[in-house]
């Protein structure tokens, strides 16, 4: 779907009902709160909704809005502060040492490997979301992965 072009008004439900719940799993992925990840999603869908026909690729326009808006959020946030998983989080990413981790990540790797394990997109889809090569998303994922790796004790195999 990400090559699609411009969504009428008139598909713009389904459009919701087909990413927003792919979107939000990432977005509590990415934040580690789950209403911070409601608010993401609902401000990416507003913001499109807002700019109508002029958005010529909604899918890729609305997951590097949900980034951009939540990477601004958590920035605003951080002030200093550690960055926690808010209780009810592990109910969409069970593994509470991976969503632990994926903070430590660099936000490139992060993103990566949260849209190439729980959003299911290819590294290609992943390239033009993030506006870079598919060579370099394959760098991140790989880097993201050994990273994960080695925080969390797994092994190669």
């Amino acid at each position: 779907m990400i090559g699609e072009s411009r969504v009428e008004a008139d598909d713009f439900g389904q459009l919701y009902r087909e990413e927003a719940p792919r979107l939000w799993r990432a977005m509590v992925a990415f934040t580690g709160d789950r209403e911070r990840a409601n608010d993401v999603v609902a401000e990416a869908f507003a913001q499109c909704l807002r700019r109508g026909p002029a958005v010529r690729t909604p899918v890729l326009w609305l997951w590097k809005a949900a980034f951009r808006i939540a990477a601004g959020q958590l920035g605003e946030d951080r002030q200093g502060n550690a960055w926690t998983v808010e209780p009810g989080a592990e109910d969409e990413i069970p593994d509470l040492d991976l969503l632990a981790a994926l903070p430590r990540l660099s936000r490139q790797q992060r993103v990566t490997v949260i849209l190439h394990y729980y959003a299911d997109y290819p590294t290609t889809d992943i390239a033009k979301i993030l506006g870079i090569s598919a060579t370099t998303v394959r760098v991140h994922l790989m880097q993201g992965r050994r990273r994960l790796r080695d925080m969390l004790g797994g092994t190669d195999g």
